[in-house]
């Protein structure tokens, strides 16, 4: 709640435009200052200032219920609750249903483990005919690094459900609900999901995809604190977009590697010495997600998309709803494939590392990235 934007908490115009202009964006960048030194930052009255933060404080803190008055406001909201189908037996019933609406998921795992792939099979059942367990919706794909294929996804649906995607026209139509967005920088991107956010429900939206963020955010030369900050600001937008839509909103998170002095660079960049590259010692034991701990924290289910000892592994790391579960998997025409519906349940550190042994030889389908 800490993260909630303080643009949306119906504050008068006046005083959310200042809010803004000072750059304090969220309810935790507001609550963590004291009030007199908020007046002065704003340059208004101590009165609008505490009537201003007296508003935020409520609506970041609502009052203490009950867990019957919670289990009813559930039942009164089931019709608002559901899944995305990943039409994978296993991590589906692992995850209740699928890919949650209403939250954050994140896919984390090192270049070319299958994130893209996923996210591709994931665009597709959330066009495809509910009478054949898809959402029947539009798809918005942000595809930041251009590895959205039109063609792997019609591929996918003539090999996972030909007795639909042979229909006459039926290809063309579920490639036509899938919008692929490519922004420029973050700044593109930021008016992109601000402009989303009024036409998701009017265009029957039913998954936001953005592929990836961590490519986002390093191509910007913001470095500390302003980096956190503009994290931290997409972090909150999202969960709110999430919860207001009531939509899944699925986002890809690359990796990088961390040495023992702490230091970190991503995982697909090598070291410089004497203008030779040098592989990196570390790069098969020490890989970290790169949007790091507040990321971390804010997405409601994490799935890893790893390679151990020459075999992909997805994990679910980080579920309210399910112990750590790991499922091997590969990738064929038809998408990635369970090996086993049985996961396997992880303990210890196992949970969040993140291998990446063996990936050098995955080669994916028409020479596209994943």
């Amino acid at each position: 709640m800490a993260n909630k934007v303080i643009g949306e908490m119906g504050l008068h115009t006046k005083i959310s435009n200042i809010f803004a202009a000072r750059n304090i964006i969220t309810a935790k960048d507001a609550l963590s200052m004291p009030e007199f030194e908020l007046m002065e930052l704003l340059d208004v009255g101590m009165k609008e200032t505490k009537s201003a933060v007296a508003l935020i404080s409520e609506a970041t803190s609502p009052p203490c219920q009950s867990a019957r008055s919670l289990l009813e406001r559930k039942v009164e909201n089931e019709h608002l609750s559901g899944h995305l189908p990943t039409h994978l037996k296993g991590l589906d019933e692992t995850l209740c249903g699928g890919i949650p609406f209403g939250v954050l998921t994140e896919l984390v795992g090192p270049p070319g483990i299958g994130k893209s792939q996923f996210c591709m099979k994931l665009a597709l059942s959330a066009s495809f005919p509910a009478a054949y367990g898809g959402l029947d919706g539009r798809v918005v794909y942000i595809d930041v690094e251009s590895k959205f294929s039109s063609r792997r996804v019609i591929e996918m649906g003539l090999e996972s459900f030909p007795e639909v995607f042979h229909l006459k026209g039926m290809a063309q139509e579920m490639a036509g609900r899938i919008l692929v967005l490519r922004p420029t920088s973050l700044a593109n991107f930021t008016e992109s999901i601000q402009e989303l956010k009024d036409s998701i429900l009017q265009n029957q939206v039913k998954l936001l995809v953005i592929d990836s963020m961590t490519a986002l955010l390093s191509g910007e030369n913001k470095q500390g604190a302003q980096r956190q900050q503009q994290l931290g600001w997409h972090i909150s937008f999202l969960k709110s977009l999430a919860e207001f839509s009531r939509i899944p909103i699925v986002v890809t998170n690359q990796v990088r590697s961390q040495n023992r002095d702490e230091t970190s660079h991503y995982s697909f960049q090598a070291k410089l010495k004497d203008g030779l590259q040098e592989q990196t010692k570390t790069y098969d034991s020490h890989l970290v997600a790169a949007l790091g701990i507040n990321w971390a924290h804010a997405v409601t289910i994490r799935l890893v998309l790893e390679a151990k000892s020459g075999q992909r592994i997805i994990k679910v790391a980080k579920s309210p709803m399910s112990p750590p579960l790991a499922f091997p998997f590969h990738i064929t025409s038809a998408g990635i494939s369970l090996l086993s519906d049985k996961g396997t349940e992880l303990k210890g550190p196992g949970i969040n590392t993140i291998h990446a042994r063996g990936h050098i030889d995955m080669i994916n389908f028409h020479g596209e990235c994943s």
